[in-house]
């Protein structure tokens, strides 16, 4: 690992300027990401920027409707959350299953869903449930937010720093994952709040994205028979050493259906 400065600043304004005053810099949330990248010298900032200082950016809150949660806040936290548990506990479940003990109490939903790794779990929340990822500079719409493979509308030097979602009527979160590492080799997210329905789909492609056919077909009706004549064009997928692209778009309607009947069935 290359030497590093190392900053750890207490307020989002001061890692900000810090950020802007270091060309080379890098913002450190729960690590889980950032620090293997950086022994493998896949990383070489000269600065670390460590947000764990700065207090108001962990908890869970409401905010009217919505459920706010902060950046830094851990996977962990986020699982056994009552309040996360009462009001959307698709997002409870999904973040229990979220690699291993070990990174769940070390991860953030402000670090996963800035990194935008094609397999995480966050990203299918966020973008299937509507969510505002509220930053030091705006407020971003999850449509708007993920561009790519790991990458986000994040501007250089912009900070995550809440994420807010809006309260579903129903969801829930199915994923086949990866037996080592637990990242999804294909994770369906549905929800469905009066008459709209999103989807959204990790660990397929390249980056997370919304399943249109599906969202339409559940608007008609909400039951997995109704998926039985929708398949997904397999030519965008992803084919590594895991599985193929045609095995993964089998997946992903294998995952959207088990998750309709799971948010149809709630309990």
């Amino acid at each position: 690992m290359k030497a590093f400065a190392y900053h750890r600043p207490d307020s989002v304004n001061a890692a900000v300027a810090l950020s802007s005053a270091n060309e080379n810099a890098s913002v450190l949330a729960g690590g889980m990401t950032l620090v293997p990248t950086m022994k493998q010298r896949l990383a070489t900032p000269d600065h670390i920027i460590d947000l764990s200082g700065i207090a108001g950016l962990m908890g869970v809150s409401m905010d009217g409707g919505t459920l706010v949660i902060g950046a830094l806040t851990r996977h962990s936290d986020v699982a056994a959350s009552a309040l996360v548990i009462e009001k959307i506990p698709a997002l409870a479940a999904l973040a229990g299953r979220i690699g291993d003990q070990q990174v769940r109490n070390r991860g953030t939903i402000g670090g996963s869903i800035a990194n935008n790794d094609p397999a995480a779990d966050y990203p299918a929340a966020v973008l299937a449930l509507g969510a505002d990822i509220v930053t030091d500079r705006r407020s971003i719409p999850a449509d708007e937010f993920f561009v790519d493979m790991f990458e986000t509308a994040l501007e250089p030097g912009e900070i995550v720093t809440s994420v807010r979602f809006p309260l579903p009527d129903s969801a829930a979160y199915c994923k086949f994952g990866n037996p080592a590492s637990r990242y999804a080799l294909a994770g369906v997210f549905v929800v469905k709040t009066g008459g709209t329905v999103r989807v959204a789909v990790t660990g397929a492609a390249p980056a997370v994205f919304r399943a249109s056919d599906i969202e339409a077909a559940l608007t008609e009706s909400f039951t997995a028979s109704a998926l039985e004549r929708i398949s997904i064009d397999a030519s965008g997928l992803m084919s590594d050493i895991h599985a193929d692209s045609e095995y993964r778009a089998q997946l992903v309607m294998v995952m959207a259906r088990r998750a309709v009947t799971m948010a149809s069935n709630p309990g």
